[in-house]
Parts: C-alpha cells; structure tokens; sequence
C-alpha cells in the first residue's frame, strides 16, 4: 500500500539515517494534502474547518477547559450565527465548556498481566474479557485505554508485517481467529472510551527461552538482535530497526480507528551492568562520517524516532494523539532533592526535548512513588515535570495502582491524593493520570476503583484538545426539537469527523455539563428546560453549543 508524506516533515542536513530516508521520499512521493494523491488523509478536508462563530476553544489557555470548573455561564450573551449560506438554518449558539482530563488505563499483555487472562482461550473467551475490561472501565468513569498491541516485536492484531502475539495463543505467529484490536476500537467507541495503541519500540523477548515465529524481524534482521540478560533486544541504532518500529506505527495508524499511538519507556534497554552491545553498530555511524559520541548518538537515535514518528502520524492523522511514558526521574537532582537512575544518561531518552521540539502531544512520566517516599516524592516530580510542559501540550502522570495493598505506603488514601494533586497543578499542564494497570479496578482491590470513582470520576469528560488543534473551529450540531416538544435531533454540519455529542443543561444560570453521547446516537428525549449541545471533534475540540428550550 503506498503512502503519502507529510509536508510538515522538518527535512534538511542535519538529519541522517532513517529520517533522512523519509525525507528523500518526498522528491518521489505526493504530499498528504495532495488532492491526486489516493492515498493517506488530506489533514485539512478530514478535520473540516469551522464556519460560524469562533468557539470556546479558540479564547482559552493551553489547558483546554475553565479552572476546575464543569459549568459555563449561560447568562452571557448568546451568540446568532445565521448560517443559512450553508445550508444550515440559524440557531442560536452559546460558549460551553467543562473540565477536560485524560483518564487513562494501560491494559497489559506481555506476561498476560491482563489481557489475555491465559494463553490458548477461545474467540468468545477472549472477547467476553475485552467486553468485561471496557464495561470495568465505563463503571469507573475511564476515558482512555492504553492497549499494548507490541509487546515483543509482534502484533496483538492483523499485521502483515510481524507475527501474531505469543500470549494471544501460546505460540508466536498463530491466528487468535479474531483481531483482538479491531475489537477493542469497535467495543469502546460507543462507551465514549478512547483506544491508544500501545508500542514497544525495541523489544523482541521478554524472556530468552520463547520461540520467534517466521517474519519476526530478530529473525530478519540477526545481527541487530542483542542478548541483554534475559532479554532479546533490537538495535535502536540500525536504521532497518528504526523504520520496523515507523513501519509498524504508521501501518496502525493507516489501517485502524484508533485515537493515539503510545510508546513505554523502552527505547534502550535499563542497564544491568553489562555494556550494551551495539559497538558494530557505533563503529558504522563513525565509519560513514558520523563525529557524536556514543551516548549522544544513543540519545539521536531515539530523538530522530520520536519526530518522524510525530510529524508522520499529525501529517497522516491530525486527531491521532502521539505520547511516550518516560521513567519518572529526568535527570538526578530535577527537582533538587530528587535522586535515582538518570535516563538521560542511562537508557539515552531525553523526554524534554520531545516536549520543546513539539514531537509528542503528552508525557506520562512513571512516578511510580508515593507522596511519602522523600528522595523520589510524587508531588515534587508531578509539579517538575507539569512545569516543562509547552505549547498546550500535557502531562498525565502515571501511577502505579497496581502497587495497591503491597505495603503501609500504597494505601487508598495515597492514591487519591495522588490524584487530587494531579488536579492541582492543572494551570501548569498537568491534565489527567494513566494507572498502571486496570487490575485493581477490575478487582476493586482495597475499595481503591470505587474511591477514584466516586471521589473523581463520577461525572463523564471529554479528554483535552490536542495541542496542534488548539483555536481551531468546529461547526456547531444542526439540533432540532422533534414534534413531540421533548426529544431532539442531531446532526452534523460539517464533514469534521466527530468524537460525540456534549450535552449541557441550564442549572442556575449556567450550563452544567450533562451527558456525553456517541455520535452514532441521532436523537435524544431531555427534560423540560434550557440546554445546549455541542459537537466535540475527534481532535477533542468542542464546538459552541446550540441553545434550546424544552417545555
């Protein structure tokens, strides 16, 4: 299947290897906004521009939503749009807005931590358990699932390009007899509930006695497959490695409905005292001219990845939201106070330069502490890293849930201020947490899934706007009150592809955020009083809402 490139793709001398492969495309390739181009997405047609009045969107800060706030004052001045030059018969519009926050889960499979339960079920087996992890996850007001569909340099999906998961059925390379993926997207999508493809870059065994099946690219490509321990691990600086890893992402991102690609913080390994093997690897790069030194170039070698990853997926698919999880400590003494293992300097990850270069929409540190762990506190390191966030880009910090009950440290109390302090530095950029892992809400492991959700989650969100569409427009919905004077119409006006409805009710003068309603969901029966209804792109952003009255 050809591909279209990016024109955003930043192109010139300073890169190399693969990124200067994607670059040399464009000489041959058409352009993704290239009308003669079949392929791809033009990012302009597929968004839609807005028509009317600016919306809410367009006047905030980077954060995306009012302070801590669920209502919008309907009180002001409602805004007519006569968009009859549309089409569209003129209704009366008015600024909506609520808190947004990503309220996300990883859902594990590599060691079946959580998805499959076991190697070797059935289709109806191991759909009854992806139903039962969304329905866990819809009852606890979750918004986002982070579903790991590489594990090992194979695919928890249809791919042409790597071997069917091991720990779908036992063995690498055997067909599940569905795609466990696709059933994700189409299970979640009504639940409001956002799919993130989770990646991970590098690694091709968790442990060294699996078997690889035929296609696997240790198996291509051998002499880039490094024992570190008791893992198999790839080169990330052979550029055949790097474009698998790009292969793969974009190859999701063309084929699937999905709403994010996410990577872990695997990119080289952590060390274990042995030096990592890539010194022929080093010795190439030196040979063909290349004057970094090794750990600087470690450290190009995944900052090349991360911007042709981004500028690819945003010129493929601009709703798609690209983030990477980094280990929770940048640096040892950032914050001063802060010790541990130094990941720039350790496994060649430099997440700050990600976010100042713009190459990920969000950062999910690891901060895998509780409050009270003073050389690795929580609150400091949430504050530090909400504080290097730019650009309307976000961090959602990760928490470690799963440490639940394993000590006095991990109680629920812990974890729900975690979460309150997450809220508190929101006007730094810190909007949501992503819980490492759904376990515990399944199990409601000491009370902690009912604690989040009735202390945080009873009330549904929209996840923040992505930061490149921030002041972009959405066409507001065409509503119609049915002849019955309670239900309501909706439909789009536009050809913006659309995430949901958000339906707003009129409570003491100000619209309180109601419900949040698939798209696919064409009519709706309220009570009688003032609403007003908003369209939310797939990119988050909302659209004003139109004001209506019901007797």
């Amino acid at each position: 299947m050809g591909r279209c490139v990016p024109t955003s793709l930043h192109c010139g001398l300073k890169h190399r290897g693969v990124l200067a492969s994607v670059c040399a495309m464009l000489a041959t390739a058409p352009a993704c906004s290239d009308p003669g181009s079949d392929e791809g997405w033009d990012p302009q047609t597929e968004a839609g521009t807005a028509s009317g009045t600016l919306s809410s969107e367009g006047t905030q800060g980077t954060d995306g939503a009012t302070e801590d706030t669920e209502a919008s004052d309907s009180t002001a001045a409602p805004t007519d749009t006569d968009a009859t030059t549309q089409g569209v018969p003129e209704q009366t519009l008015v600024e909506v807005e609520h808190a947004r926050e990503f309220r996300g889960v990883w859902v594990a499979s590599v060691y079946n931590i959580n998805y499959p339960s076991a190697q070797g079920l059935s289709v109806e087996a191991q759909q009854a358990e992806l139903r039962e992890l969304l329905a866990v996850m819809a009852e606890h007001g979750l918004n986002a699932i982070l579903f790991q569909v590489r594990p090992e340099s194979d695919a928890l999906y249809a791919s042409e390009l790597e071997p069917w998961s091991r720990y779908l059925m036992g063995t690498q390379g055997q067909d599940p007899g569905f795609d466990p993926l696709q059933y994700v997207i189409e299970q979640a999508q009504p639940l409001g509930i956002e799919v993130h493809a989770w990646i991970n870059p590098y690694r091709a065994k968790s442990t060294l006695t699996s078997t690889l099946a035929e296609g696997h690219i240790a198996l291509a490509e051998p002499d880039y497959a490094y024992t570190y321990g008791n893992l198999l691990w790839m080169d990330p600086g052979a550029e055949v490695i790097q474009e698998r890893t790009i292969d793969v992402a974009l190859d999701l991102v063309d084929r699937y409905d999905i709403d994010g690609v996410h990577f872990d913080d695997y990119f080289y390994p952590y060390p274990n005292g042995e030096p990592f093997p890539d010194t022929a690897t080093y010795g190439d790069y030196q040979d063909g001219g290349g004057t970094l030194e090794r750990d600087d170039w470690r450290r190009d070698n995944v900052n090349q990845l991360v911007e042709v990853l981004y500028e690819s997926i945003v010129g493929t698919r601009n709703h798609i939201r690209f983030g990477i999880s980094p280990f929770g400590i940048y640096r040892p003494g950032m914050p001063p106070g802060i010790t541990g293992l130094d990941q720039y300097a350790e496994i060649y990850a430099d997440p700050l330069l990600w976010m100042d270069e713009g190459w990920v929409d969000y950062l999910a540190p690891q901060l895998y502490w509780p409050t009270t762990q003073t050389a690795q506190a929580y609150e400091p390191l949430l504050e530090w890293w909400s504080s290097m966030t730019s650009e309307g880009r976000y961090i959602f910090a990760g928490n470690y849930l799963s440490q639940i009950g394993s000590s006095d440290a991990w109680s629920v109390d812990e974890m729900l201020d975690q979460v309150e302090l997450s809220r508190t530095y929101r006007d730094l950029g810190s909007m949501g947490n992503i819980y490492f892992h759904i376990e515990p809400f399944q199990s409601d492991t000491l009370g902690v899934g009912t604690a989040l959700a009735e202390t945080f989650y009873e009330r549904p969100v929209l996840t923040p706007p992505l930061a490149a569409e921030l002041g972009t427009e959405v066409a507001a919905p065409l509503v119609t009150v049915d002849a019955t004077g309670q239900g309501v119409t909706l439909e789009p006006t536009d050809d913006t592809p659309l995430r949901s409805w958000v339906v707003y009710q009129e409570v003491d003068g100000a619209f309180e955020l109601d419900q949040i309603v698939p798209v696919e969901v064409d009519a709706l029966t309220l009570e009688p009083g003032v609403w007003a209804v908003s369209a939310a792109a797939r990119t988050s952003v909302e659209s004003l809402g139109v004001r209506i009255e019901i007797e």
